[in-house]
């Protein structure tokens, strides 16, 4: 186990009526609030008109950016951050998904800086110090965003999708209440749940057999997941499936699996490569890679790992031969995206064509390699692409 530094100072107000506590909490950190949005759910939904009552009544000056897109782009930054510093915005509100929340952590961070917020990314990138106070309500349980140090910003210009860790723009205090995801449909629900899903392996999934303590911890997240992802997209009002969700949700990248563990993650760089290219659902392009990059990583030395994986997680008799428990390890989480969750099995489905795959590739391994559970170059990732046709 290697040396780590544990501190999460995220306050979460968990469950139904809640919101209460909003208006003091955004008080704290000032009077005047941009509230972030995406498109016009949370008004279909009725929160918006109840989030602008809390604001009202704390006698707060309310200031708004609506249409935050799906794989958020840097021009919805680049405004975010030209009306937090006109209007000296004290505190920022992100209310949505995943995606609301990633553009408004760097709205924050940009608040605070003279230089253009695409600048916090790629190779060069240029430190995030400091940031405005970021609170957050949650309505889509999927990226974890609610609780983490991580935002991924696409740029249509250049066709990147690009990821920033820095601890000022995690948010200080996050509302999470199940209720509001039961509006989410199906599809998003089960894209989201294969997110939920894919963070946890990209950090259980490593070669360090002395992580027992936190192997534990991830694989009851993991059966949580297995289990109530179906529920909630069969019975959306489900508050057990979706409260589970929700908590597995911020659980699994907010910090604490990674305590002790060094690989970097190897499904995430692929992925963004397909929806800074295609625009599809994160989620989705996940689903679709896991089990490929599982086979294509799959050999004696990492074989412990799958067993591991597949007795604790789906149950597999462990009495079976090891690599029959792996294969079929494999072949379960396969059947639970494509089969239980009902999501799209190969990139022909989705109009994801081999003539962009070198391309891909090459902007996956942006280092040289993806130094994960196991090391892939370039022509690896245009294999596994290959695998997903």
């Amino acid at each position: 186990m290697n040396n780590f530094v544990y501190d999460i100072p995220t306050k979460v107000y968990f469950g139904k009526d809640q919101l209460s506590n909003l208006g003091p909490e955004l008080k704290k950190f000032g009077n005047r609030v941009l509230l972030t949005y995406g498109g016009g759910s949370i008004k279909r939904m009725g929160l918006y008109d109840k989030v602008v009552e809390e604001i009202r009544k704390a006698g707060l000056e309310l200031f708004e950016l609506s249409g935050i897109e799906p794989n958020p782009r840097i021009g919805s930054v680049r405004e975010g951050v030209r009306i937090c510093k006109t209007e000296n915005i004290d505190v920022v509100l992100a209310v949505g998904g995943g995606s609301t929340l990633d553009a408004a952590k760097f709205m924050c961070a940009g608040a605070h800086v003279d230089h253009d917020p695409w600048e916090f990314f790629g190779a060069n990138a240029k430190p995030i110090e400091t940031a405005v106070p970021l609170v957050t309500i949650l309505t889509l349980s999927a990226t974890g965003s609610e609780m983490d140090t991580a935002g991924v910003i696409s740029n249509p210009e250049t066709e990147d999708k690009l990821g920033r860790l820095a601890g000022p723009i995690r948010p200080r205090v996050s509302f999470l209440d199940p209720t509001l995801t039961y509006s989410v449909n199906a599809y998003q629900t089960a894209c989201g749940s294969a997110d939920i899903l894919s963070h946890l392996m990209e950090v259980y999934f490593d070669t360090d057999k002395g992580m027992d303590m936190i192997d534990g911890f991830m694989e009851g997240m993991l059966r949580a997941v297995i289990k109530y992802a179906p529920v909630a997209v069969a019975e959306p009002e489900n508050y057990e499936a979706r409260a589970n969700l929700m908590w597995a949700s911020s659980w699994a990248i907010n910090g604490f699996i990674a305590c002790g563990k060094q690989n970097d993650w190897s499904c995430h760089p692929m992925e963004h490569e397909l929806s800074a290219t295609y625009d599809i659902t994160h989620g989705l392009g996940l689903a679709i890679l896991t089990p490929r990059w599982l086979e294509y990583c799959l050999d004696e030395s990492r074989l412990w790992r799958y067993v591991q994986f597949g007795v604790n997680v789906f149950g597999i008799d462990s009495s079976l031969e090891p690599m029959e428990i792996a294969k079929e390890s494999i072949k379960r989480l396969s059947d639970f995206f494509f089969v239980d969750l009902g999501l799209k099995s190969n990139f022909t489905e989705i109009g994801i064509k081999k003539e962009d795959f070198a391309m891909m590739a090459a902007k996956a391994c942006r280092d040289g390699n993806i130094n994960g559970f196991k090391t892939l170059s370039a022509a690896d990732v245009e294999k596994i692409y290959e695998m997903c046709l």
